[in-house]
């Protein structure tokens, strides 16, 4: 491996290296991987990689506890974009569940929105068509609590404060608004969901958004870099500052100052999210793609390097070729742009033709970045000089992995029917089949 070009980007010091979420351990480690001292370009790469959003470190070892094989199971949870389950004769479903918590905190609605976006590509990155959304959402209070105990004074139960009301139902609304907005726009229904609010989820709610697909067996398609020498596109919305690093953002905790990282939060556009979903799946069905992969957490970097670790191949791509919604962008803000609506598609050998082809049709921007190779490298260039170079599988399969302090949740009180509200069965009844959502 050679070393990275030097650039103009900021020295990577202790403070910058923090400043990534990345704690010294994990600057050793990625010093190691390399062989010598990241560039500040190489530093972002890996902050948004080695997130909790992208590599799970903190989780990962509590959901491997969860089975993920079985007769039925043609792609498992983990393996690919989405996971895949057989329905007989011939037929799969597609479906994963996500969330976008932190962005919808920050900008409710662009944050829920974007969410429903990234799922949904999930899903038709796999070759499926998706057909339906649902979502689980937890929010703070929104009403004034309910005296339930009637011996109790009115000093002895805390008011909630109207402000947290205010902010709780700002975030409610906007949530449930950009979730139906995004998925009517791009013509797949949310045909249900859940919802429950607690205390426990004041300023820090919780966006899980699923959506299912339906596929034939042989429509499958793989988020894998194989074949060397393949093309390699980038086709959907231009790249743009939006979002940047929004992985890294997402990983965080909330803050008071989590106001300033609104342009953390991606913004979406599903109007062109349906004519790419249109575009890729009509390219699957004419047979020229070889791997396909969302740009969605972490972009253009997780896209590249997930999809070579998985083959166990190499890619390589210069940035100067990437479709730029902005003038003056570094590769730092390239490689971690988080903006929407993006996938990338490694084409079969002398079938780039028909890529172009297809995407023109489709009015979605197309542009040839790069190729497969075989040394296990994510290179990127710009403008012919590297700007990183990076192990793949390290990168995308080997960040840390922690196992964090746990606390039992305190035991809940008793439902007592006696403090439900009175309602008519048959009107309750009535109700629940006239709205059952």
């Amino acid at each position: 491996m050679t070393n990275a070009e030097p650039t103009l980007d900021p020295a990577v010091t202790p403070d910058v290296v923090a400043e990534h979420g990345l704690i010294p351990e994990e600057f050793e480690r990625i010093k190691k991987i390399l062989g010598r001292e990241p560039n500040f370009t190489e530093l972002g790469i890996f902050s948004v990689m080695w997130s909790e959003h992208c590599s799970y470190k903190n989780s990962r070892r509590e959901l491997k506890k969860f089975p993920t094989t079985g007769p039925n199971i043609l792609v498992r949870a983990g393996e690919e974009n989405a996971g895949v389950v057989d329905i007989g004769d011939g037929w799969a479903i597609a479906f994963k569940m996500e969330s976008h918590n932190h962005p919808s905190a920050i900008e409710p609605f662009q944050g829920a929105a974007t969410g429903v976006g990234g799922i949904i590509r999930d899903i038709f990155t796999m070759g499926a068509r998706p057909e339906f959304c649902l979502n689980s959402l937890r929010f703070g209070p929104i009403t004034e609590p309910v005296r339930r105990d009637s011996n109790a004074s009115p000093a002895q139960i805390e008011p909630m404060k109207s402000s947290k009301i205010a902010a709780n139902r700002r975030l409610f609304t906007g949530v449930v608004s950009g979730i139906a907005h995004y998925g009517n726009c791009v013509g797949i229904p949310t045909i249900g969901g859940e919802i429950y609010f607690d205390e426990s989820f004041e300023g820090n709610p919780l966006v899980n958004v699923f959506c299912l697909g339906v596929l034939r067996h042989e429509q499958l398609a793989r988020g894998a870099a194989r074949g060397v020498s393949n093309p390699v596109f980038y086709v959907g919305a231009e790249t743009g500052r939006d979002g940047l690093a929004g992985a890294a953002f997402a990983s965080r905790e909330l803050t008071d100052q989590s106001r300033e990282d609104r342009p953390a939060v991606q913004v979406g556009d599903p109007f062109k999210e349906k004519l790419l979903l249109e575009a890729c799946l009509e390219l699957l069905a004419r047979g020229a793609v070889a791997g396909i992969q969302d740009m969605g957490a972490a972009g253009l970097t997780c896209s590249t390097c997930e999809t070579a670790s998985r083959a166990g191949s190499g890619i390589e791509i210069d940035l100067a070729k990437v479709p730029k919604r902005e003038p003056g962008m570094t590769p730092y803000e390239i490689l971690l742009s988080e903006s929407q609506e993006r996938m990338l598609i490694i084409a079969k050998r002398g079938k780039g033709n028909i890529v172009r082809e297809v995407f023109e049709k489709w009015d979605v921007p197309c542009a040839e970045i790069g190729n497969v190779t075989d040394d296990g490298m994510m290179r990127v260039r710009n403008n012919g000089v590297i700007a990183a170079e990076i192990p793949a599988k390290p990168l995308a399969e080997e960040a840390p992995l922690y196992s964090r302090e746990a606390k039992a949740l305190r035991k809940t009180a008793p439902f007592d029917l006696a403090t439900a509200p009175k309602i008519d069965n048959h009107e309750a009844l009535r109700q629940l089949l006239g709205d059952p959502t």
